[in-house]
């Protein structure tokens, strides 16, 4: 008997074939990612703890809220709903998680006293997308009250010109059995969306006070409100407001003194009236579950709990067995310890996927001090970003991103992404290329994408005012242009998807099994590519002729717009050492590190789609930047890559601080094995006085002065997306007979170990991914909770153990 799971998939498979046959640029469309149903819906709200849309802009979304009612102190504080750092949890994420099936997160609230879990599985069918599930249980923990009380608020509303209403009779007692909406959009058809009343094993508070029988608590209270778009995100505050509304009821009709205990008065109206946002409110005593069902009207069946029982097996297995093909850990991480943290590492990053919509703040003053041209221009600059005039709301426009952390930063960052996705690559490429779509789909007429994605009031809310403003002359690392690489390695490479027992496989990999798809994907793509390759040209160019600097080439060198004398925001590395005080004639290691790999991106990308002459032209370019930065930038006193400015004699001059921007060349690749540079190089890498740590590659040289100084963000700590970049090379140098050989395969296997050790071992102790690790203890610091390319280590885990030396031809 054929399973199920593989039954669900076959039909998603059949749905894509007819869908494209024959027109195999269907894929490639701008709507291929909402017409794929396996990607439209899912927990696209990763802001939230759990809150499920589709990538529709102005539909139907949903949420979830809970907290412990025990108290009337507490509640307020108590009540869950987004992510928040250091709020009383003991770890939470997705244990396993597939965008395309679901899976299962687990949510440890020791500020509650409940471990929340949260399932989502989908199952496709129809022509709007399919259906959705959820399963919602509780299980008090260990040091949780014999009655442990707990309320939970599921709620769904409807932005947009949809429909959505309560087809329950209202019954002023409350609804018992299941909570039935119905609705309908233009993009979802018609729908409904089911709350259920959960198994037997449920148990409510016993009747304690005689309210409860105007408002018995074995029901579910449903409310119903008519809510502007605008302020549809702001579900808790609109849920207080209401609650509040009907605590100041009871409180006039029982008194302070005979007032009904917390969970009976911190409850919402039963009031089910025409609406476009509906609460639905379950109160438990002890361990509880219940399950949320959307059912598409154009699928072949209804959702129902059993359907969900059996998707949420097939979903678990079929994301183990595909983890164990694409991205199996090596020894020494291949050991059962090493399991669950490496699921729970890729399926957060996976779970931090979302999409958002709404306008952007941006300034297109184009202010003649933004040219950054006079010395002193930091401050000429932050007058006009104070004048504001040109400010302006841009948009809607839209973005399918992963995020770096939900409780902190739950947008999209650039130059994040482009670590977020290596991973995702090897896990689902066609995922990974609807999301590079996406980002691309932001540019504008210049070949500007703006480095922070601030979309909309809600994703406003998590960012202060001061950094709200884009800038269309500030640019960030173009790290999207990795993934264009790993694509281009990928082509042809039958082995990745032979032999694979995964019924999605012709969706995940359709770019990679039909190379002419891929072509036609970077054809389509190329033309904004080269916009935003020569945008890059023109705004962040460097002055070589003005200062008589000597160099192979008068016109590659780069400067990052955007400096003030404490950072360099849009470098990414932020607080790290440049040199002081900050000047026009500045030229940046990293930036045109940056600039070789991109520009060798272009040419491979042109080689691949047949642009023979533009293959040339990047060629030329890439000469000569690889030239220049040893021209520019290598420093036979220091011995090693460092930033350059003028002096007060108006002579280039080196700056170096040395540390991550030293090794800069080394590790966009563009060092070959016979450089005179890689000894000195490999040196200061392996140094503990330098950068060497017991736990990964140090930001800032310790002998460096300005070491765990000011805000010490990138001058000291470890970061993982620097340090595979670092292992990646390494691992390419062990691979390429020479004189470095040996000593490159040292170091790799040693600086793999070290990550991975020890972001594991933070993991066990705290339950978190961190955003940096201290470079003398190890310890998680900063932001908890930063599954973007922290999750990077589930990469590393799975590169080849070269313990016992020798050449591995792995795909990578």
């Amino acid at each position: 008997m054929i399973q199920l799971w593989r039954v669900q998939a076959l039909s998603v498979l059949l749905y894509w074939l007819q869908s494209t046959h024959g027109q195999d640029q269907a894929i490639l469309s701008e709507t291929t990612g909402r017409s794929n149903e396996t990607l439209l819906w899912g927990p696209y709200r990763p802001n939230l703890y759990f809150g499920v849309r589709p990538r529709i802009p102005k539909s139907l979304t949903t949420g979830l809220l809970w907290a412990k009612v025990d108290s009337f102190q507490d509640v307020q504080n108590n009540f869950r709903h987004t992510c928040e750092q250091h709020e009383g949890m003991a770890g939470y994420g997705w244990d396993e998680y597939d965008v395309r099936t679901g899976g299962r997160q687990t949510i440890h609230d020791a500020g509650n006293m409940i471990d929340i879990t949260t399932e989502f599985v989908k199952i496709p069918g129809g022509q709007h997308g399919g259906s959705w599930g959820a399963r919602i249980r509780g299980t008090p923990r260990d040091d949780a009250p014999e009655h442990l009380v707990t309320s939970m608020i599921f709620y769904a509303a409807m932005e947009g010109f949809g429909n959505l209403q309560v087809s329950n009779e209202e019954d002023e007692l409350g609804i018992e059995g299941t909570i039935k909406l119905e609705g309908s959009s233009n993009e979802l058809g018609e729908f409904t969306l089911e709350v259920s009343e959960g198994p037997e094993s449920n148990v409510h508070p016993p009747p304690r006070h005689k309210s409860y029988a105007s408002k018995p608590l074995d029901r579910s209270i449903v409310s119903s409100l008519q809510v502007e778009d605008k302020n549809i995100w702001q579900a808790k505050a609109l849920l207080f407001q209401h609650m509040k509304t009907e605590i100041d009821e009871m409180i006039s009709l029982y008194g302070q003194e005979n007032a009904p205990p917390p969970w009976q008065i911190f409850t919402i109206a039963n009031n089910i009236r025409e609406g476009n946002m509906h609460f639905v409110q379950k109160v438990f005593d002890g361990a509880f579950e219940f399950d949320v069902m959307f059912s598409s009207g154009s699928a072949p069946e209804p959702m129902d709990s059993n359907a969900i029982s059996k998707a949420i097996k097939t979903a678990t297995r079929a994301f183990s067995d595909r983890f164990s093909k694409v991205l199996a850990p090596t020894a020494p991480f291949n050991k059962p310890k090493y399991r669950a943290f490496a699921h729970s590492m890729l399926s957060n990053l996976l779970g931090g996927i979302g999409y958002f919509h709404g306008d952007a703040l941006v300034d297109r003053s184009y202010a003649p001090e933004y040219e950054e041209e006079n010395e002193g221009f930091w401050e000429e600059t932050a007058e006009a970003r104070q004048r504001q005039g040109a400010v302006k709301l841009e948009g809607p426009a839209e973005l399918y991103t992963s995020i770096p952390s939900r409780p902190f930063f739950p947008r999209g960052f650039l130059w994040d992404e482009g670590f977020h996705l290596v991973p995702v690559a090897d896990w689902d490429m066609d995922l990974t290329l609807d999301i590079v779509r996406s980002w691309f789909n932001l540019m504008d007429e210049d070949g500007w994408i703006g480095r922070e994605q601030i979309l909309g009031p809600e994703a406003r809310s998590k960012v202060p005012p001061e950094f709200q403003v884009q800038y269309p002359h500030y640019a960030n690392p173009p790290t999207l242009f990795l993934i264009f690489e790993a694509l281009v390695d990928k082509l042809g490479n039958t082995r990745l998807f032979q032999d694979s027992a995964d019924p999605l496989e012709a969706i995940r990999s359709a770019h990679l099994q039909n190379p002419e798809n891929a072509k036609d994907y970077l054809r389509d793509l190329y033309p904004l590519l080269k916009r935003h390759y020569f945008w890059f040209r023109k705004t962040q160019w460097g002055d070589i002729k003005s200062y008589d600097r000597e160099a192979f080439s008068t016109r590659e060198a780069y400067r990052w717009r955007g400096r003030s004398t404490a950072h360099v925001l849009t470098s990414g590395l932020d607080d790290y050492p440049r040199p002081q005080p900050p000047h026009p004639g500045e030229l940046h290691t990293d930036l045109i590190s940056w600039m070789g790999m991109m520009t060798r991106s272009m040419r491979r990308i042109a080689d691949t789609i047949g642009e023979t002459d533009d293959a040339k032209e990047f060629q030329g370019y890439e000469t000569a930047i690889i030239r220049n930065i040893d021209d520019l930038h290598w420093s036979n006193k220091e011995q090693t890559y460092c930033d350059a400015t003028i002096d007060d004699y108006e002579e280039s001059v080196h700056v170096c601080h040395k540390g991550y921007i030293s090794i800069f060349p080394f590790l966009t690749g563009l060092l070959p094995a016979d450089s005179p540079r890689l000894g000195a190089i490999l040196d200061l890498i392996g140094d503990p006085e330098e950068l060497w740590s017991p736990y990964g590659i140090r930001s800032l040289s310790k002998r460096n002065p300005n070491y765990h100084t000011g805000e010490d963000y990138w001058r000291s700590p470890v970061w993982m997306n620097i340090n595979y970049l670092a292992v990646k090379s390494l691992f390419d140098l062990s691979q390429s007979p020479g004189s470095h050989q040996q000593r490159a395969t040292k170091l790799y296997t040693a600086l793999r170990t070290n990550l991975v050790e020890n972001v594991f071992k933070e993991w066990e102790r705290t339950k978190f991914a961190w955003e940096q690790y201290h470079p003398e203890t190890g310890q998680g610091q900063r932001t908890q909770h930063f599954t973007g390319w922290t999750s990077l280590v589930v990469k590393i885990m799975a590169m080849p153990d070269l313990r016992g030396g020798g050449i591995i031809k792995e795909e990578l």
